[in-house]
């Protein structure tokens, strides 16, 4: 099969962890970019990057880069590329974009007007045109603009591949499952210890946490992707990969286990851990985080997403305070990593971050923090580290 050159799109602060995923898969040609990391590999790398990477939200096959500078040279390129190649008229397609340029303000408008240049092609060759189905496509198209440059790719995921497939029930404003991952590796997960997420809602972080330390492919549970829908959909190829990856998945012997204090929530947690095939690795306890201390012998390692002001009514002060007494009092021996988007509530600690990392939750800025509570003097401690 030929090779050639894909893009994995991410979040913010997790270019660099996406490119080390792309490496230990096997991609070729790796370079980093602004949200994304582009490298070289073959149809059979596509469905493996689409299956197996964590902190990836879509990859996309380039197809046709050219100048524009104006809304007809647009229409223009983009009509006359054989569109027929790639889907039958009577399919349907989806279009999404991206612009930042001086020429092209409008992402919406850059969409419909290569739609308009799409279904106007078929519409003079074969006398009728596709359908648009934003929902679920037999072709999306995706075009980014950056000042008078367009690039015209194919959507290979659909779906966002944050929608892994096991979350059925949510609690308000769960976290983003590349985002829990990209934290979780960011934060030196390897499955080699027990590991606590204290305030773990809905339980994506310790489902995450789970197939990390299992070495689960993440998107597993995923009902579709967008490239089974191509004219070129291997389905022997990908089942061959599939069962490679699985393969290489390990046993854990450490406890994974999540606290959340609202009865409804660990209900949605219990359900989300269930539909993951993950009952046997994690645990979930209805418990306050502040009425809790370290339950485990040994190193802990623990990473939450507390709750915010737009997220849930809380005393910020207060609360991050009592975030700060639990950790010092009843967590010895603990790595705690956290992300927090007031950076008021980061003083109200109360203790000192080790390390501090620029991240988004959503539109929200925020950072990543560590916290190292040391077991017996600091010195023994990090004598034995």
């Amino acid at each position: 099969m030929d090779n050639y050159r894909m893009i994995a799109k991410t979040l913010f602060g997790f270019e660099s962890i996406l490119a080390k995923e792309l490496l230990d898969l096997g991609a070729m040609d790796i370079k980093e970019g602004n949200r994304m990391v582009s490298f070289v590999g073959d149809k059979g790398f596509m469905y493996k990057a689409n299956l197996c990477l964590r902190t990836a939200i879509k990859i996309l096959k380039p197809y046709e880069s050219f100048k524009v500078n104006s809304e007809q040279e647009l229409y223009d390129n983009i009509k006359k590329l054989p569109w027929e190649k790639f889907m039958d008229v009577n399919g349907t397609l989806a279009i999404d974009s991206a612009v930042h340029s001086d020429i092209f303000t409008h992402s919406q408008y850059v969409a419909l007007k290569s739609k308009d240049a799409i279904v106007d092609r078929f519409r003079e060759k074969f006398g009728k045109r596709p359908d648009v189905d934003l929902d679920f496509p037999d072709l999306r198209i995706n075009i980014h603009i950056e000042q008078n440059f367009c690039n015209v790719s194919f959507d290979s995921s659909g779906d966002s591949l944050h929608k892994r497939g096991y979350r059925s029930a949510t609690n308000i404003a769960p976290i983003n499952e590349v985002l829990a991952a990209g934290m979780l590796l960011m934060s030196g997960w390897d499955g080699q210890c027990d590991f606590l997420d204290p305030m773990c809602g809905s339980g994506t972080i310790p489902i995450e946490a789970a197939m990390i330390a299992c070495n689960i492919p993440p998107n597993l549970n995923r009902k579709e992707f967008a490239f089974e829908k191509w004219n070129d959909w291997d389905e022997d190829l990908y089942e061959k990969i599939e069962e490679s990856a699985l393969k290489k998945v390990r046993d854990f012997h450490f406890k994974i286990k999540g606290f959340d204090k609202a009865p409804s929530a660990v209900m949605k947690a219990t359900e989300n851990v269930k539909n993951a095939n993950l009952s046997d690795f994690v645990t979930i306890e209805q418990r306050s985080f502040f009425e809790s201390q370290k339950q485990t012998e040994g190193y802990l390692h623990m990473l939450f997403n507390p709750p915010y002001g737009e997220r849930l009514e809380i005393d910020v002060e207060d609360f991050y305070g009592k975030i700060g007494d639990t950790l010092k009092q009843g967590y010895p021996g603990t790595h705690a990593w956290f992300i927090a988007t007031n950076f008021d509530a980061i003083k109200s600690v109360g203790l000192r971050a080790s390390r501090k990392i620029k991240l988004f939750n959503g539109p929200l800025e925020g950072r990543l923090l560590k916290y190292v509570l040391y077991e017996g003097s600091k010195k023994k401690s990090k004598q034995i580290d």
